[in-house]
């Protein structure tokens, strides 16, 4: 099987044995390194991972005498799937709400989440594999995330505060920090923040992420970026210039933009929206006034009362 096309081919398209192969390949350690690494790759898919597969990526993961590089990969690999699990995870019955919509079992689900937290516990292993442990695991989060995020993001370590600046987009919080990491000069680093405020829907980012999907110098994957992030932030606001790149001669901004619009409804919605505040606001002004008719009203009661009152 040829990896290498692999990349091309959607992985519905890919070969009914493809899981098989992968496995075959990250089990022999003499197979050429840079095919393991595409396996590792691919297995992360949801349309070929399994409880199978997963524990060999497990293994792969665990082996100290494993090239770093292909362990990371088997730590990220674990993404989608995590991600999957913890949306369909029902934490009071101990149960996926639809089974069949997670390729592995709720077993191996806790035994991936427990493995990635001791390998990234273990100081003893390479920092790339931690890294990517932390950017894999976040996918379905867990409490101690938070203080590993905190500790990355102020270690100062450009490698590290990237991969904090990644994970913050999965886990609650960080608004001050995404904030903060929007100045940075790392390029990476800015777009993993411009990816992060987005899905926060950051007001205060608007401007900064909005000047980025306008300006035509934009570098293309941050203003890709930065398209999709302004649709979530003000929809309403975003509308006009996200119509008007979604016919732009470049095939992938046009796309971005498309995207952005598809994932902001119906534009009736936002008047709809614009309108309730309206009439909540007209609403206030009315409880205001009927509240001070109200106060007048017992004013003029309370001098009534005083004047049957005996002298």
């Amino acid at each position: 099987m040829d990896l290498t096309a692999l990349r091309d081919t959607p992985p519905w398209e890919w070969p009914g044995d493809a899981g098989r192969q992968f496995r075959k390949l990250l089990n022999n350690p003499n197979a050429d390194p840079a095919e393991r690494l595409l396996a590792a790759e691919f297995a992360g898919d949801l349309t070929v991972i399994d409880n199978d597969l997963a524990n060999v990526l497990l293994a792969v993961l665990r082996n100290k005498e494993e090239p770093e590089e292909l362990r990371a990969g088997a730590a990220i690999a674990f993404g989608p799937t995590l991600e999957m699990a913890s949306m369909e995870f029902d934490e009071d019955l101990e149960e996926f709400d639809d089974p069949e919509a997670v390729p592995v079992s709720v077993g191996q689900f806790h035994t991936i989440q427990a493995t990635l937290r001791r390998v990234y516990d273990d100081l003893a292993n390479p920092k790339l594999v931690r890294r990517r442990v932390l950017e894999g695991s976040v996918r379905a989060p867990e409490p101690w995330h938070e203080g590993a995020i905190r500790e990355a993001y102020a270690s100062g370590d450009p490698e590290w505060m990237l991969t904090a600046v990644f994970a913050m987009d999965y886990i609650q919080g960080f608004e001050k920090e995404t904030l903060e990491a929007l100045e940075s000069t790392d390029p990476e680093i800015h777009y993993a923040a411009v990816v992060a405020a987005g899905s926060k829907e950051l007001e205060g980012a608007w401007p900064h992420i909005f000047a980025l999907a306008e300006d035509e110098g934009t570098e293309k994957d941050l203003r890709m970026a930065a398209i999709e992030a302004i649709g979530s932030i003000r929809p309403a606001e975003a509308q006009e210039l996200l119509h008007e790149l979604s016919v732009s001669d470049d095939e992938d901004l046009a796309a971005a933009a498309d995207e952005a619009l598809s994932f902001m409804g119906d534009p009736e919605d936002f008047d709809d929206e614009e309108d309730d505040e309206d009439f909540e606001d007209e609403d206030d002004e009315d409880d205001e006034d009927d509240e001070d008719e109200d106060d007048d009203e017992d004013e003029d009661d309370e001098d009534e009362a005083d004047e049957k009152k005996p002298s």
